[in-house]
């Protein structure tokens, strides 16, 4: 849909505003705005119609037709595709002016965007990111509610990306913004698949349809554009498929990019990627194989876009960390390490856990949860790898929303059985999670490694419909301090 579609609607009814913006929640709809009815989870856009024509909407677009309203309508098969389209048109199709690279998969999106975008910043190409953490345009960091925004808000970043000098972007594609079609109308220049595991299965009820939610991605991207494609990933041949240029990366088998021989730390990594344009070398502070895999998504992507290798290896280089993401949250003088991650689903904590194992000088313990209202068949699955892989357990609330922490933890606890559980492993069950992070750092030992999984760079946890504030960074570090001056991390 065209926006000249729009205006031909409403100069037919001799109606005199421009269009001034595309809104789709109608509590925010402004005089002059097009108003898109999109049909949600919970509610019905349709239902609105008339409260965003008083509050100043030229026109309405809704997938049905709609009487006894007091501007045009116009009827269309999918108004979320027509929320996009119109919105591109509004903005002015600012992805036609930038090089967006977007970055779909389970896991690693937000360390690969971010490593994309330190590539084009060393390569002198001014560049934004959209993501999970935040949203960042020109060094200014704005809050997230979402990994990808809804297509207005999208086009709007955009728009600014361009009209304050930035000729790249690296975004993160989430599964549901590929679903409900946030991202149709754009243009990127390359799109980059990480991998796929289990997640998100309330809203995509099946493996297959949240792949198939990812595959999108590969579709949209034009003919010539390259495709960054994790060849170890058993869905890598399918996205490879639907790629008009595919260039794989991987450890495990051949690929397009390749890694030399590795190494691990907790100061991070040093190997050399092989690439058909030639080798180069890989330095970071990032730490744990899945970075590999994140550093060669981003370096192929460099590679593939003709980047030059100086500024792909300073760009690797210069990436320090990525909130909530493997952070180190304690200082040398600590007795412990507390690392603070995002991880969230059993594959994510396996990762997790087996990059930390070999970097624990002590024993390895692991707080997590699971999400309130979300896919219940990972709480266990998630009791199961974490049970198996740490030493001590504590198990806690995440973020709950209307369910009930203790029930949330019931089912997590259903995973850990004789045939799971590490040993003599010790076992917490702590649904506030202030004191569980406080019962983590109280039981380790000099030497010990405690990981607070699942909430990652969040500043907040959501109970009910509340935003609480609570900071897995914060709380540890003040439990720190309190713990080298001996006064009890209580």
């Amino acid at each position: 849909m065209k926006l000249e579609d729009v205006q031909r609607a409403i100069v037919a009814r001799q109606i005199a505003q421009s269009i001034t913006g595309i809104a789709y929640d109608s509590r925010a709809v402004r005089t002059g705005n097009v108003f898109v009815a999109l049909r949600g989870v919970h509610a019905d856009g349709v239902r609105f119609v008339q409260q965003a024509a008083e509050r100043g909407a030229v026109a309405v677009v809704a997938e049905q037709p709609i009487a006894d309203l007091d501007v045009p309508v116009l009827q269309v098969g999918d108004a979320r595709l027509a929320l996009a389209e119109l919105a591109a048109d509004f903005y002015g199709h600012p992805s036609e002016r930038l090089r967006v690279v977007g970055v779909t998969g389970t896991n690693g999106k937000t360390t690969t965007a971010h490593l994309i975008a330190s590539i084009f910043d060393a390569a002198g190409m001014t560049s934004g990111i959209i993501g999970t953490v935040a949203h960042r345009i020109v060094g200014q960091v704005r809050e997230s509610l979402h990994t990808t925004p809804e297509a207005p808000d999208v086009q709007a970043l955009l728009r600014e990306m361009v009209d304050r000098g930035c000729v790249a972007c690296a975004m993160e594609a989430s599964s549901h913004a590929l679903a409900l079609r946030r991202v149709d109308a754009m243009t990127f220049s390359a799109g980059v698949f990480t991998n796929l595991t289990r997640d998100h299965l309330d809203f995509h009820e099946t493996m297959e349809g949240y792949f198939l939610a990812k595959r999108r991605l590969f579709e949209m991207l034009p003919a010539g554009a390259p495709a960054l494609i994790n060849a170890d990933d058993p869905r890598a041949a399918a996205v490879v498929a639907a790629s008009s240029k595919p260039v794989t990366y991987a450890i495990n088998r051949p690929a397009d990019i390749t890694p030399g021989p590795l190494s691990f730390s907790i100061e991070g990594l040093d190997f050399d990627i092989r690439t058909p344009r030639g080798a180069l070398r890989a330095r970071s502070k990032l730490v744990g194989r899945p970075n590999v895999y994140n550093i060669l998504a981003a370096a192929g992507t460099g590679v593939a876009l003709g980047l030059p290798f100086d500024a792909i290896e300073r760009g690797v280089q210069s990436l320090q960390a990525v909130p909530g993401r493997f952070e180190v949250v304690s200082n040398p003088s600590d007795s412990i390490t507390v690392v603070v991650d995002y991880a969230h689903t059993d594959d994510a904590l396996r990762n997790l856990l087996e990059t930390a194992r070999p970097l624990a000088r002590g024993r390895l313990i692991t707080l997590f949860g699971a999400g309130g209202e979300r896919d219940r068949t990972k709480r266990p699955l998630m009791g199961a790898v974490a049970s198996r892989l740490s030493d001590v357990l504590v198990i806690t609330s995440d973020n709950p929303r209307h369910e009930d922490p203790v029930r949330i933890i019931e089912e997590i606890q259903r995973g850990i059985t004789p045939d799971t559980r590490r040993g003599d492993a010790l076992l917490f069950a702590i649904p506030d999670r202030r004191t569980a992070i406080a019962k983590a750092i109280e039981v380790a030992r000099p030497g010990d490694m405690v990981l607070l999984a699942g909430k990652g760079h969040e500043k907040y946890q959501i109970v009910g419909d509340e935003h609480v504030p609570l900071d897995d960074v914060a709380i540890a570090r003040d439990l720190l301090g309190r713990r080298q001056t001996n006064s009890g991390v209580m």
